[in-house]
């Protein structure tokens, strides 16, 4: 199966693709990454998923990822006497932390003593994913007197957003913690962290996880962007999470935002996916609104790694067809010459450490020689991710010997993951790579192909190799 796009798609399952045939149709259809979504469903539905997934896997012969996503806190009022209240705008209200007492027009309980303990007057809240706003205007560990700046109807348990307010949380709620020693025990081969705050967030997950699987930071909290970079370094990935992003900043900030994550995830060569909204329409049309087509455009030129579905692909009436789509508004954008451009306009600099050296120098061969592919024999996946980094025009072939390493570049930009046979030389080792090549169609005999390596073999972090061979 020969790879048409660079960047990838993340399909979410849920009820609309949950049997084989349609995860069979997904995948066929441009899917590289599946996506567990555990705010929803039991352990055994996803377990089940993901049996499906490996057996496609199988049957198919390419590694596919699988992305366990945490539900992270959920911050919720309590429940009212008769169900909601019509807010005023104007109007004095009151949150507390009395949950024996039913709300109503003048009060209701938010069971969360953390968000007291972080309010200060002139803080806003947002409730019902920001169709409420609540100005505070005096607090106290259990209490905040608000004003409502924007009213409406609020009901039971509707969420709540504090933008703004770094949270004493962690992002790793007890539930989470279960659902990530469970995925762990599956298998699986990303995790998701929602809510996060600041890289100590990150830090938690990987004492619990260690390198077992990769670790996707999303981003959706204001405390995140302050510190972007810091973040960035510690995680393996990155999640735009407009979602819960366009509830706590303004929607116009949210584009900029975007690419300013894109842009940070570049520099360092972390892959990124933009998530949420992308084609909504298709929850309930068989076709997706120019904008939204645009919107994936964007994401494609602005350099993402991945661009994932939520409900189109795992509550929708046509899941497949949004798979399709997506792919094919990727396949369109990347064959535009103004990718191209906008590509190699927006690479930064390379570090000055071996790994980078080689993925630059990579790149540049491969452009002078026309090559057929590049190459990224990798045990840890990390000389793959450096040649990533680099945006090369030739496509990348990541091989490694562990399956493992190859199902999480399926996230990653370009890269086309094989499972290889370990290698101990250089020459067993170009073999194996022409091989590989001409078997999976990237070339012909005859074709020029430029390969990165790191010696010693089977030692992550090695990369120090590069050489040019003919198919």
């Amino acid at each position: 199966m020969r790879q048409r796009k660079h960047a990838k798609i993340v399909a979410t399952l849920g009820p609309a693709s949950d049997d084989i045939a349609t995860i069979r149709a997904l995948f066929d259809a441009g899917a590289d990454v599946f996506r567990l979504n555990f705010s929803h469903g039991k352990h055994e539905d996803h377990r089940r998923r993901l049996d499906l997934v490996r057996q496609v896997e199988a049957e198919r012969g390419r590694p596919i990822a699988v992305l366990l996503d945490l539900q992270g806190p959920k911050l919720r009022i309590a429940t009212f006497h008769d169900g909601g209240v019509d807010l005023p705008e104007g109007a004095p209200f009151r949150l507390d932390l009395d949950a024996t007492a039913e709300g109503d027009a003048s009060r209701v309980a938010l069971p969360h003593p953390e968000i007291f303990a972080a309010l200060a007057a002139g803080a806003d809240l947002l409730l019902d994913d920001g169709r409420i706003r609540l100005r505070v205007e005096r607090c106290g560990a259990d209490f905040a007197d608000t004003r409502v700046v924007n009213g409406g109807r609020l009901s039971d348990r509707k969420g709540v957003n504090v933008p703004g307010v770094v949270l004493p949380l962690s992002a790793l709620t007890a539930k989470d913690r279960r659902d990530l020693d469970f995925g762990l025990g599956l298998g699986i081969d990303w995790v998701a962290l929602s809510f996060v705050q600041r890289p100590e967030d990150i830090a938690e997950v990987r004492a619990l996880a260690g390198d077992r699987v990769g670790i996707v930071a999303k981003l959706e909290k204001p405390a995140a962007i302050d510190c972007l970079d810091a973040i960035v370094a510690v995680t393996d990935a990155v999640m735009v999470a407009r979602g819960d992003l366009g509830v706590e900043v303004p929607a116009e900030q949210v584009p900029s935002i975007q690419k300013r994550i894109i842009q940070a995830c570049r520099r360092t060569g972390k892959p990124v996916i933009v998530a949420t909204q992308m084609l909504e329409s298709m929850v309930t049309a068989p076709v997706p609104t120019r904008a939204e087509a645009s919107d994936v455009a964007t994401a494609i030129y602005e350099g993402a790694d991945a661009v994932m579905l939520s409900a189109e692909s795992a509550s929708g009436r046509y899941p497949v067809e949004a798979v399709r789509m997506m792919s094919r508004i990727i396949a369109h954008t990347e064959g535009d010459p103004e990718y191209r451009t906008a590509i190699d306009a927006s690479r930064s600099p390379p570090h000055a450490v071996a790994a980078d050296a080689i993925g630059q120098a990579a790149r540049h061969v491969a452009s002078l020689l026309h090559a057929a592919c590049t190459v990224a024999y990798t045990s840890s996946g990390y000389s793959a991710l450096r040649l990533a980094r680099e945006r090369p025009w030739a496509p990348i072939v990541g091989m490694t010997p562990r399956i493992e390493t190859a199902r999480r570049l399926a996230l990653v930009w370009g890269v086309f993951a094989v499972v290889s046979d370990e290698v101990d030389s250089v020459a067993g080792m170009t073999e194996a790579a022409c091989r590989t090549v001409a078997a999976e169609r990237f070339g012909r005999p005859g074709d020029t192909v430029v390969i990165s390596a790191g010696m010693p073999f089977s030692t992550a972090g090695t990369t120090n190799l590069l050489r040019i061979a003919q198919v």
